[in-house]
């Protein structure tokens, strides 16, 4: 994770400091002007005395527009007037707050974009950039450590727009893909170094040869030209890092800067072979040193010569106190010979004996580029983590490096020449240290080699040529665990320095390098790295001081001709992206819809038409983006203003057809409040003018005879209209008779309203944009009864709660019918409806009669209730007549469906929940069905809210109480509820475990609801399964009223079932195939909608106040604690020793456990901790609560049960052998009260360690609390003072806790590093398998690699 330091020492520029005395103000701006910039936030932390005119200033030049082109309002105090751009009031006399965020949205300014300011001239190489130049600072208090760091850094998502405009310093910077600011350090270094900018422009790109997206070294040229000559603010490195091999997931990887310089040397040495280039790396960056040692009797020496890139520099030497102060120190120590004595004596081939002998390195050539790495990264022993020294190393701005040159005679008779090994080093004494993966070349180098001249011309060889110049520092900012990179560059070009920190360039000074030495102003002792700044200076690279090789940057007349190509073709691309963004900039982007008149289905697209087209010519795009060409003229098609929540249509445009889009749609914006409908007309009709302030209304003509409800017709209407004139206005559309026509408006789900005084406007009565009612008008007594006790209401009422199930039953095993125990001739007559013709219908409609007449005999209240019931008979008999050829549902979607079409998903109520158990098939799946129903879609829900059909209780109904049922109202009532006691019932279904069982009966004594068994609707006919799954398989369409219970429902299934209800179970099916049990019995089908799947399944359901419970083994000492048993059923009032009895033939039956039932214990599980222990006389649901889909331990004993009382305390201890390096077995420790005393003394007994020296730890995480042997001695608070368990830290208050205990005077056991090493990868295994997180080990790190040949390749064998 990139990581802004936030230590006191700064690297700002000096301005800054004055700046940061005074308060500032945070800004944060959001660019609503484009759909790009929606989403992006501009952040300036300005000076509380900055002004509103300097601030507009601030904000244009960080947008990257044109001051005076754009307004800045507040975004969330409700005021959208614009700041006065002219003003001169500070911002704190303007209403912003200082130390605290202001929130502001930059606008159009009278409806037109902001002009995108002209882009700034001149390349990266430009001169003569003063400090007037200077960026101003626009960012985070200086605080942070990186240099010129701007708040953009702070966030990751930074302003597109910002990026658009070049810096003001003349250089460009690169954008951060994510944590690749190693690599932007790295090659911002690479660019600003002459001699490597310029070989790499020399090289020519051979297309034929390589696909340009894999050559590495056309990637860099490209960039380096971009960085060059791009008039942006920052460029991307994607197709650097392309060209690498590399993915997106790279992108998120950080690496080390120093290893990515030698992977990326070695890959463009590879790639340059057989070019002019080939040992370009070797003779810009390669040094050559002396691995020597020197006999100290006979003088005789053995040597050889390494190569190398780089100098790694230690900052603090292995086992000492204090770092070393400076790189000159460093260097010192890095040539410092060591003595071989002793043990370590060398065998001299001269003396031939071991002897007494001086090793060390010798420098012998210099590269003419120096990289020095300062080895801040380390690992701490003690710890075993890595960790960063951020101790403090100067290092000079000039370097003379020849006192660390070889002075001594080579030419000497007893020394022994060896070859050049180059980069076949294995066995030198210094290969861990130095970068040595190059092979070295022999010939004369362009630099100041020196192996090959005798000491006398090494003498005579100035001095001066060994002095190198500092022109780069790679600063780190973070730990070892993550950070931040960003580099400090002096240009050759004007000796200024400046900060590269990913897509920011600034200048900064002399003083702002000194601040990356690092460390403290305190001394320089052990410890002085813990309380010093994290941002330090980590690579330098210093070029030698040669006027005779120092180059100088290629200007743009001087390039190659392929790069001149290669410009021309950037500068043409960039000036193609900017004419896209100017185009994207002036492009509305609306949702567009349309009524297809051949799919009959509602179409979306989105319609992009730039601001300057008419609304003729966006008509005639969106004609042809709806693929109407050939379906319908274009003429018969126009745009409207739509609303799609409401389904509203707003407005037409009639007479503006020539108007342009930008103006008719209000200007260019991120998003609209409305949408575009291409609304469709036949050739023989004329469009409707739409005006402003017309409300939509979707009339259903209601048929009481037959009972049916017509698809909608859409009337416009105004608010300001009375509903006489609303009844005429029907009456036209319809051909129905106003003065007998009934009126009803379903406002929301549940709330039906008759409009019968003719006075009253549709305001007043609660219209809306969009609205639904229903008409009947006929010349029945109808009229004449309440509204709530008429025909139209209950058929209302039925329809709104109606919904459309497809049921799977059982096959039937052989012997079925004989075992029927219910409903005999139905049930016969149903499998006749099965096994007969497809025609044959008479049998299910007899069955669908007794089926609903027996829902209707539940009822308890006798006189009223058999009148209704007799209505009702005779409502779902011609009901089912009519099943075949006619349907009550209207298609909600598609108003031109014909009124038999199917029925549409209706409204679900998803406040209420409906739990489930899953089967035994199940056992690895844990929901409910209340889960799914909580995690399920919203689409259905959406899609009604849309149609403005049955919109949700919970968005409509103001009140939170129960309503009263219709029947119940009072006589004199209009306005109606459909709620049922199933709604009431929700509230109940929450609270208890009672209810969550499912288990118990809805109907109440007093038979209060069982008065709704006259809307419960039910009618059920064959259907084949048309998607080939379950041949064979008997289906049923079934239409029922959601408000009726499982238990009713499944009563209804019966007959088709073949068995008593409480013989099958019902399973919901979800859309990924699962299958969740529903066994609320009491619970409505609120939460099902239309078209969901049940299957049937025989077996035994559960009974009132049962519970289905699965039981776990918990296994203490086996590496899966926690096994499936199995499923079982425990009841309301069964005590634990009853429950016990049940399982034992079980267990021996379905798991082979042949227990006694003292010698096993059920406790508590919650998730894989053991909890408490239930005693044998506890009872389920008065000492314990249980609830569905429960789950319990069960724990087989070695001795009779202990626990007797619920006053003890069963806690599992382990004890800590720290000698042995091992934790032996869990032993369970029974104690009769909370004292800590108690608990020593129990492990004392046990153990036998003496009281005064046993410690004890409580365990962490889940059971059983695995901890490495290589943490859990230091790692666990050890000894708490405490005089009680229940007390923090440990707050031991139940059974099943985790104890560590160990003898305080037991010595750990010392290891050497190799069995630790192989210690620490048993443990890391050990605690991998049982899927405890292993702390010590860290992330595992993917290494770097640049894949030569485009990509790496998948080793099947790799996770």
């Amino acid at each position: 994770m990139e990581m802004v330091p936030s230590e006191e020492k700064q690297l700002v520029p000096k301005e800054i400091e004055s700046a940061a005395e005074e308060p500032r103000v945070l800004c944060i701006v959001q660019d609503t002007t484009n759909a790009k910039t929606v989403n992006e936030r501009l952040t300036l932390n300005l000076p509380a005395s900055t002004t509103v005119n300097k601030f507009y200033e601030d904000v244009a030049h960080k947008a990257g527009y044109v001051k005076g082109t754009f307004c800045l309002a507040w975004a969330n105090n409700g005021d959208t007037a614009p700041l006065d751009q002219a003003s001169e009031m500070s911002l704190v006399l303007s209403g912003f707050e200082a130390g605290k965020r202001n929130f502001l949205q930059l606008t159009d300014k009278d409806g037109e974009q902001p002009q995108i300011a002209s882009d700034e001239s001149g390349t990266a190489d430009s001169s003569g950039l003063d400090d007037s130049s200077q960026d101003r600072f626009i960012g985070p208090l200086p605080r942070d450590g990186t240099v010129g760091c701007s708040s953009d850094y702070s966030s990751p998502s930074y302003s597109y727009s910002s990026i658009l405009n070049k810096s003001e310093t003349g250089y460009v910077g690169l954008v951060n893909q994510a944590m690749t600011c190693y690599l932007n350090s790295l090659l911002q270094t690479l660019f600003m170094t002459p001699e490597f900018r310029n070989a790499l422009y020399n090289w020519e790109f051979e297309e034929l040869e390589e696909d340009p997206v894999n050559s590495i070294p056309y990637q860099l040229q490209r960039l380096f030209v971009l960085l060059q000559t791009s008039k942006k603010r920052a460029i991307e490195t994607t197709d650097v890092t392309r060209s690498f091999g590399w993915d997106s997931s790279e992108a998120w990887q950080q690496h080390d800067v120093q290893e990515l310089c030698r992977v990326m040397f070695d890959a463009l040495e590879q790639k340059w072979k057989q070019t002019e280039q080939a040992d370009l790396i070797n003779q810009l960056y390669q040094g050559k040193l002396k691995d020597y040692v020197r006999c100290l009797e006979c003088g005789y020496e053995s040597w050889r010569i390494d190569t190398y890139l780089d100098i790694p520099l230690v900052i603090r030497p292995f086992g000492a106190s204090q770092a070393f102060g400076s790189v000159e120190e460093a260097l010192q120590a890095f040539i410092q010979p060591e003595t071989l004595d002793g043990p370590n004596q060398y065998f001299c081939e001269r003396c031939k004996k071991k002897c007494d002998a001086r090793k060390g390195l010798r420098f012998l050539h210099f590269p003419y580029l120096l990289t020095l790495q300062l080895k801040r990264f380390d690992f701490d022993y003690t710890t075993m983590h890595r960790i960063k020294l951020n101790d403090r190393m100067t290092f000079p701005e000039e370097l003379d490096m020849s006192p660390f040159i070889d002075v001594e005679d080579e030419k000497s008779p007893q020394t022994e020449s060896c070859t050049d090994s180059g980069a076949e080093n294995e066995g030198s004494c210094h290969s861990d240290q130095m970068s040595n993966d190059f092979s070295t070349d022999d010939a004369v180098d362009e630099g100041i080699c020196l192996d090959n001249t005798s000491s006398a011309e090494r003498v005579l060889k100035p001095k001066s040529s060994l002095t190198f110049e500092l022109f780069s520092v790679m600063v780190h900012s973070g730990s070892a665990a993550g950070g931040h990179y960003y580099a400090c560059i002096k240009s050759f070009s004007d000796s200024q320095w400046y900060s590269f920190n990913d897509q920011h360039v600034s200048k900064i000074t002399q003083d702002d390098i000194r601040k990356t030495y690092g460390g403290s102003s305190g001394s320089r002792g052990y410890y002085s790295s813990a309380f010093a700044s994290s941002t330090n200076a980590y690579m330098l690279m210093y070029r030698l001081k040669d006027s005779s090789r120092n180059a100088k940057f290629l200007e743009v007349e001087e390039f190659p001709e392929h790069i001149k190509r290669l410009v021309q073709r950037e500068k043409e691309s960039e000036e193609q992206e900017k004419r896209q963004r100017e185009i994207e900039r002036n492009t509305c982007k609306i949702k567009l819809f349309c009524m297809h008149p051949v799919k009959t289905m509602m179409m979306e697209n989105k319609l992009e038409v730039h601001k300057d087209k008419t609304l003729r010519e966006a008509t005639e795009m969106a004609y042809k983006l709806m693929d109407l060409d050939g379906v319908v003229p274009l003429d018969c098609c126009r745009l409207v203003k739509y609303d799609e929540f409401h389904e509203y249509l707003e407005r037409s445009y009639e007479g503006e057809e020539d108007m342009p889009m930008g103006l008719l749609l209000g200007g260019v914006k991120s998003s609209y409040m409305f949408d575009l409908l291409l609304e469709i007309r036949r050739p023989d009709q004329l469009f409707q003018p739409y005006k402003p302030g017309e409300v939509m209304v979707k009339v259903h003509v209601v048929d009481l005879k037959g009972e049916s409800i017509a698809a909608p017709v859409s009337v416009r209407a105004y608010l300001n209209q009375t509903i006489t004139e609303f009844k005429q206005l029907i009456a036209q559309a319809t051909g129905l008779c106003a003065e007998t026509m009934r009126v009803v408006l379903e406002r929301c789900y549940n709330d039906l309203r008759l409009l019968y005084v003719p006075n009253k406007t549709l305001k007043a009565e609660g219209f809306f944009r969009s609205n639904k009612v229903f008409v009947e008008s006929s010349d029945s007594t109808d009229h004449q009864a309440v509204f709530t006790d008429s025909v139209l209401w209950k058929l209302l009422d039925r329809h709104g709660n109606t919904i459309r199930l497809f049921v799977s039953l059982p096959e039937q095993s052989p012997g079925s019918l004989a075992n029927r125990t219910s409903c005999p001739k139905a049930s016969a007559d149903s499998e006749d409806s099965f096994d007969g013709a497809k025609g044959s219908r008479k049998s299910v409609e007899a069955i669908l009669e007794e089926s609903t007449e027996k829902l209707k005999n539940l009822s308890l209240q006798q006189q009223q209730q058999q009148q209704q019931q007799q209505h009702q008979q005779s409502s779902s008999t011609s009901d089912s007549q009519k099943s075949s050829e006619h349907s009550d549902f209207e298609h909600i979607e598609s108003p031109a469906q014909e009124p038999d079409a199917a029925s549409q998903p209706s409204q679900t109520e998803n406040c209420t929940r409906a739990a489930s158990d899953t089967e035994n098939q199940f056992p690895s799946e844990e929901r409910s069905d209340s889960d799914v129903n909580n995690d399920r879609s919203t689409s259905s829900v959406d899609s009604d809210i849309l149609s403005s059909s049955h919109s949700s209780d919970t968005l409509c109904n103001a009140d939170s109480g129960p309503l009263p049922l219709a029947n119940g109202l009072d006589s004199h009532s209009i306005t109606s509820s459909r709620r049922s006691k199933a709604h009431e019932g929700k509230k109940e279904t929450w609270d208890t475990a009672e209810e969550d069982s499912g288990t118990d009966s809805e109907y109440d004594e007093n038979g209060k609801s069982k008065a709704d068994a006259q809307y419960l609707y039910f009618k059920a006919e064959p259907y084949s399964n048309e998607d080939g799954s379950g041949e064979g398989q008997k289906c049923l369409l079934v239409h029922v009223d959601k408000r009726i219970t499982l238990a009713a429902f499944k009563q209804n299934l019966e007959p088709f079932v073949g068995v008593p209800s409480t013989q099958f179970k019902v399973f919901r099916v979800y859309a990924n195939n699962q299958e969740f049990e529903s066994v609320r019995l009491n619970e409505t089908l609120s939460s099902f909608s239309d078209d969901n799947k049940i299957t049937i399944r025989f077996g035994r359901a559960l009974k009132k106040g049962e519970y289905r419970v699965k039981v776990y083994q918990l296994l203490v000492n086996d590496p899966e604690p926690c096994k499936f048993l199995l499923d079982t059923v425990f009841a309301k009032g069964m005590t634990v020793r009853q429950s016990k009895e049940e399982l034992l033939p079980q267990l021996k039956d379905q798991c082979k456990l042949d227990l006694s039932i003292d010698r096993f214990r059920l406790r508590k599980k919650t998730w894989k901790n053991p909890g408490t222990v239930f005693l044998d006389y506890h009872v389920y649901e008065e000492d314990i609560n249980i609830s569905s889909n429960w789950e319990v331990f069960l724990e087989v004993l070695e001795e009779p049960e202990r626990m007797k009382s619920m006053s003890q305390l069963a806690v599992l201890t382990r004890r800590w052998c720290p000698a042995q390096m091992k934790l032996e077995a869990f032993r369970e420790v029974v104690l009769e009260s909370s004292s800590v005393e108690e608990l020593k003394e129990k492990l004392s007994e046990l153990s036998g360690i003496p009281l005064e020296n046993l410690e004890f730890a409580k365990g962490r995480g889940t059971f059983p609390c695995d901890i490495s042997v290589l943490e859990i001695h230091q790692d666990l608070d050890w000894n708490p003072k405490v005089s009680t368990l229940n007390v923090w830290p440990l707050y031991i208050c139940d059974d099943g806790a985790v104890i560590f205990y160990r003898d305080s005077t037991e010595e750990l056991m010392e290891l050497s590093e190799e069995e630790r090493n192989e210690l620490m990868k048993k443990e890391s295994s050990r605690l991998l398998k049982t899927g405890h997180r292993v702390s010590y080990s860290p992330r595992k790190e993917k290494a770097l690699k640049i894949y030569l040949d485009g990509g790496p390749t998948k080793d099947p064998g790799q996770d």
